[in-house]
């Protein structure tokens, strides 16, 4: 007969923490995938394992960077991020000369969206702002991406890690809280966009793109690394697994669509692709998504899924893994805070001033493999 568990719980007024909240409340059904969850997250940050972080939704704008995710990248858990580009656009609203501090008020999930239209409110659910914010969103930008540094082609973390250095200034001049970016720039934490032109920091790169080619202004060179940005997540990873202290990696995935997936890439692209030798998938795999199995929308998301692909370790995962369907602003808060209260911060990884380090080290690997990278192109294609 299998080993079976017993379930034991404790009244919620015999426990001084939220850690023995999470383990000896949650007995069932949903809790006990919040239970799983975080005591997965517990056990990879008490094993010293490097933590990497896909997050989507609008959890700038509706200032949950300042609650919880920013308290969790200054703990130096965290590896690097996997975002969007709208999370960075929406970032530097706080920091705005006419609108710093409090730019954003609540207002209801149902409300009179025609109304709120006329009167130049944008509603994100049930946070909202003036349009003018956008406006002065887009100027602030278009003089950033305007300036001497920005006119070379880069990756997409140099961008973001340059918008950073601009935002942090900002955000000093104001007196407003530091953003997501600003601290990102001085933990040296690289921010990736795996769908840059779907948001409207790229959009402002378009119009000075355009206003070149129109004539307007005399030259605009900046452009985006692609291909760079794709090798530099891909050499985070083989330092994660081949460098780091713990040779493994953790992932926290919160919401799903492209940092999701974009998070879960390197793997494939180091194996699959360049064909390197003894690469594995992440030993730990949390993930809080809102969107069900069945429609297709979580593919390659789940970890016994992703197993599959080799994007998680297929000889831990059992043990190490678990997906639970919420919101996860509803619980990141008490996870954040109960990690808190039960480790030690420690140094920072600082992978961004490591990347070039990193990627020449990834670099040697390719040229090491070469007569199977010339084999992987050869196909006989119809004519």
């Amino acid at each position: 007969m299998p080993h079976r568990h017993p379930v034991r719980v404790r009244r919620v007024d015999e426990c001084a923490t939220l850690d023995e909240i999470f383990r000896h409340c949650l007995p069932a059904f949903g809790g006990a995938y919040l239970r799983r969850i975080y005591t997965i997250l517990d056990r990879a940050i008490g094993e010293g394992c490097p933590l990497t972080l896909a997050i989507s939704g609008p959890v700038t704008v509706s200032g949950q960077h300042l609650a919880w995710l920013i308290p969790l990248l200054e703990t130096g858990w965290v590896a690097y991020i996997s975002t969007t580009d709208a999370v960075c656009y929406h970032d530097g609203h706080r920091s705005l000369d006419a609108h710093a501090g409090d730019p954003i008020h609540e207002v209801p999930i149902h409300s009179d969206d025609a109304a709120l239209r006329e009167e130049g409110t944008i509603r994100v659910t049930d946070m909202a702002f003036d349009e003018a914010v956008l406006l002065d969103q887009d100027r602030f930008l278009s003089a950033c991406l305007a300036r001497p540094e920005f006119q070379k082609k880069m990756t997409g973390t140099e961008l973001r890690y340059r918008l950073g250095a601009y935002y942090a200034a900002q955000e000093r001049r104001n007196g407003v809280p530091a953003g997501l970016l600003a601290t990102c720039h001085r933990l040296a934490i690289p921010v990736l966009v795996g769908a840059p032109a779907d948001g409207s920091v790229f959009l402002n790169s378009m119009k000075l793109w355009a206003m070149r080619n129109a004539g307007i202004v005399p030259e605009y060179a900046f452009d985006l690394d692609l291909h760079a940005e794709v090798f530099e997540a891909c050499a985070y990873h083989r330092w994660g697994l081949f460098e780091s202290e713990a040779r493994a990696l953790a992932t926290l995935i919160l919401g799903g669509g492209v940092p999701k997936n974009y998070n879960l890439q390197p793997e494939p692209a180091l194996g699959q692709v360049l064909g390197l030798p003894n690469v594995r998938g992440y030993q730990f795999d949390v993930q809080i998504v809102t969107a069900p199995v069945t429609d297709g929308s979580l593919s390659s998301c789940p970890p016994a899924e992703a197993v599959t692909w080799g994007k998680v370790d297929k000889d831990t995962y059992l043990q190490t893994t678990e997906s639970m369907q919420a919101d996860y602003s509803m619980v990141m808060p008490f996870v954040v805070k109960a990690l808190l209260d039960n480790h030690s911060k420690r140094e920072g990884y600082r992978l961004y001033e490591q990347r070039d380090a990193l990627c020449e080290r990834l670099r040697e690997d390719v040229r090491g493999n070469r007569e199977w990278l010339l084999r992987s192109v050869d196909y006989p294609l119809a004519q």
